[in-house]
């Protein structure tokens, strides 16, 4: 029942991450606004699940992980369930902050109630593999509804479902170290850890809600288009949980934000389909493996504040897909037509690699992180 439960948030998050982005083109129709306007479907989400990160884990130290978690399910299945009442654009984005509330509480919550129940690398794959698979079935199941409502009726769904387990989960087991006073947000050896996660987790979001848009308009049909997209995060269920075996290995680490890298370029291209899903498959791949070593890394470097920890890392993620999202967006209004944003990602993905040696090994750590003497 701890996996049910700690699976629930993260399944929830994931499908939030991608709902809009599935059918961005419906949507603008739907609504009568232009896609960059779509595209603040999930900035507006994004806005509120980043504010939340590190506040989230700071209530998990406090509170306790599996209260936060399900009050954040049951905030993000009343913002979806609201965003039914009245089609108008801003009133969505609006109701998708509200939603935001709710994932940037629960996602928090899900990884330290798994840490805590269960404990080990391995496991934090396993639960990140769960929001990746969240956001594939997304790309791949919301575009076959074929309505403007679901995104938002599917998400409320989940999320209440989700609630239901997690207060019917086990409870967490005790804190056994007292929070210190200086945030980990004033400590620089989350940072390295914080660009791995921005750009394996944060990247593919921003990839998996425009991708299914750049195939449309490359002239493939929004079935094939939603099924490669959806590769771009449904793969990331196999390698999330193989990088909590990846926990210490920066050559494993560096690899896979070199292949990444390679199969956003790939992405970019577009055509023809074959070579769209060579790429998607790479990212989807690649883009799992620094998971788990992200968050158990966090977690490692701040015993005193893990949960706290995990939101700061995380919350870098999210602004880069606050950030991000309606950049890629806005290059669909460029020559290319969407490609641009694609091939700025892959750089951002390569460069990533780097990060992995800031994170240097720690007297008896098993993870390649800082010195205790970096922190601020």
């Amino acid at each position: 029942m701890s996996w049910a439960g700690g699976l629930a948030p993260a399944l929830s998050a994931g499908w939030n991450v991608a709902n809009t982005g599935a059918v961005a083109s419906g949507l603008a129709h739907a609504y009568g606004v232009s896609l960059a306007v779509v595209g603040l479907f999930t900035t507006g989400l994004f806005v509120t699940h980043a504010l939340l990160q590190v506040p989230a884990g700071r209530l998990c130290d406090r509170l306790g992980a599996r209260a936060v978690g399900a009050a954040g399910l049951a905030t993000t299945a009343a913002g979806s369930l609201a965003a039914l009442a009245w089609r108008e654009a801003g009133f969505a984005i609006g109701m998708r902050a509200l939603a935001g509330v709710g994932t940037g509480l629960s996602f928090v919550a899900g990884s330290d109630y798994v840490r805590r129940t269960i404990g080990t690398p391995v496991a934090q794959g396993v639960y990140g593999a769960g929001s990746m698979a969240g956001g594939g079935v997304a790309l791949a199941l919301v575009p076959q509804w074929g309505s403007w409502q679901a995104p938002f009726a599917s998400a409320a769904i989940l999320a209440g479902a989700g609630a239901l387990v997690l207060a019917a989960a086990p409870p967490e087991r005790p804190r056994t170290t007292e929070p210190r006073r200086a945030g980990p947000i004033a400590d620089r050896r989350l940072l390295p850890l914080a660009a791995m996660h921005s750009a394996s987790f944060g990247l593919s979001v921003v990839l998996g809600n425009w991708v299914v848009t750049l195939l449309e308009r490359a002239g493939d049909s929004r079935t094939a288009a939603g099924l490669v997209g959806s590769l771009v995060l449904v793969l990331g269920i196999v390698t999330r949980p193989l990088g909590g075996h990846a926990y210490g290995r920066r050559g494993l680490l560096r690899a896979s934000f070199l292949v990444g890298a390679a199969g956003v370029a790939l992405l970019a291209v577009a055509t023809p389909l074959p070579l769209a899903v060579a790429g998607a498959v790479l990212v989807g791949l690649a883009g799992g493996i620094p998971f788990a070593p992200s968050f158990a890394g966090a977690a490692e470097v701040r015993p005193d504040a893990p949960g706290a920890a995990i939101g700061f890392v995380n919350m870098a993620a999210a602004v880069t897909i606050l950030a991000a999202t309606p950049l890629v967006g806005l290059g669909f209004s460029l020559p290319g037509d969407g490609r641009a944003g694609f091939a700025a990602a892959a750089a951002l993905w390569a460069l990533a690699a780097l990060a992995v040696d800031r994170a240097r090994a720690r007297a008896g750590s098993e993870f390649p992180i800082s010195d205790p003497g970096d922190a601020l």
